[in-house]
């Protein structure tokens, strides 16, 4: 059986072979396989000066500041770190966070992990698009609120939010903003300073390098630490305890100098790409897009069929690797909250897909997806009594 065509890229993606060879360089005995904290020995400054230039090519991609990037063992972490330890290091001026139901669960679930130590939570309900207004964020501030997490992109149907518009909102307020960025870096601008973010969360295997290592970048004009997870032996000023993993820290920094370097061609081609896509099968009856039409990023389309069954729609394209959701949610076989959040009924929930295109995508993979599509839709609607009329 031929390999199925990628396009889970929203999931993970593959390492680019440049990252792949700065991961196997930093494993070398001669280019810093040594502990960074171990600062009295040469092996130990090599891989110190590693770690540093892997902060400055992820704080230039969302023009940061080196010294506040927080290395971390993903973007669950981070994002937990940001929620929990913003709002824990804030408590004496209130216990209330402001998030949204379509957040990622990392962030829904660290939501949940402060309601139980005593924290509200508000969760915004976004438009039919996937659109929060920040004028929702606005009224939903308390006198007590301390943290707003909203995602910069969302992960399963791409849609943008007015990240800007909100940051200025919590700046006004004094009110810490995190950000998900994971989808987002490398494909929409980020500048942690212009538009107001506090605590950003990226990692790096959304992006074509190695998993199990991310980032919590913070603005020191705001925010100069959060109250720890994880305790030991004091690394990253007391922040994040643990040995930092040198050889996937560099990998991530080279990620993200790919990105930055890339960002201008690649962003459109894999747009094209998208649009291409769903030129080729938004005619059929019953397929519908999720999320706004136009605020979303260039990567990620994900659509609904109406009047098919949803495992017998995911069988029916078995040639795709595709995901309906999240790969998190896909796991669970429970329809995906954040297209219910949209309005969208289970069954057509259920029956949705999530294609997702990134740097080794090619015209000749959309033309092997639009032909699979379209053969598995209609053929399984020809089947069904409740697939919609041509």
């Amino acid at each position: 059986m031929a390999e199925p065509t990628y396009l889970d890229y929203a999931a993970t993606t593959p390492v680019d072979p440049r990252v792949r060879d700065r991961m196997l360089a930093a494993l070398g005995r001669d280019s810093g396989f040594g502990n960074p904290a171990a600062v009295t020995h040469a092996f130990g400054r090599a891989a110190a000066r590693q770690v540093e230039q892997a902060a400055a090519e992820v704080a230039a991609l969302v023009h940061a500041d080196p010294a506040y990037v927080v290395w971390t063992s993903g973007a669950t972490e981070s994002d937990n770190l940001a929620v929990i330890g913003g709002a824990l290091f804030r408590r004496q001026r209130g216990r209330h966070v402001v998030t949204v139901s379509t957040e990622h669960k990392a962030v829904l679930g660290a939501c949940a992990e402060l309601e139980r130590r005593g924290f509200a939570v508000t969760y915004l309900q976004p438009d039919r698009d996937g659109i929060v207004a920040p004028q929702a964020v606005a009224a939903a501030l308390q006198p007590d609120t301390v943290l707003v997490s909203v995602m910069h992109a969302n992960n399963e149907t791409g849609v943008i939010q007015d990240i800007a518009a909100i940051g200025a909102i919590c700046r006004q307020a004094d009110v810490l903003f995190h950000v998900d960025a994971v989808q987002s870096a490398g494909k929409l601008p980020l500048d942690i300073a212009a538009q107001c973010i506090d605590l950003l969360t990226v990692n790096a295997h959304k992006a074509c390098g190695p998993k199990g290592i991310g980032a919590l970048i913070m603005n020191p004009v705001t925010v100069r630490r959060v109250e720890p997870l994880l305790w030991g032996g004091g690394q990253q000023r007391g922040i994040r305890a643990g040995t930092l993993p040198v050889h996937q820290i560099a990998g991530m920094g080279e990620t993200f100098r790919l990105l930055a370097q890339e960002m201008a061609t690649e962003v459109p081609r894999i747009r094209q790409l998208r649009d291409t896509l769903w030129d080729g099968i938004r005619d059929l009856p019953g397929v519908v897009l999720n999320g706004h039409p136009e605020r979303r990023i260039g990567s990620i389309l994900t659509v609904s069929v109406a009047g098919v069954e949803g495992e017998s729609l995911r069988y029916a394209v078995n040639d795709l690797a595709v995901t309906s959701g999240s790969a998190c949610n896909s796991a669970s076989g429970e329809p995906s909250y954040v297209l219910r959040a949209l309005g969208r009924s289970d069954a057509m929930a259920e029956a949705s897909l999530r294609l997702s295109l990134g740097r080794f995508s090619s015209a000749a993979d959309v033309a092997r997806a639009i032909a699979s599509l379209r053969a598995g839709i209609q053929r399984l609607q020809a089947l069904s009594p409740e697939a919609p009329a041509a």
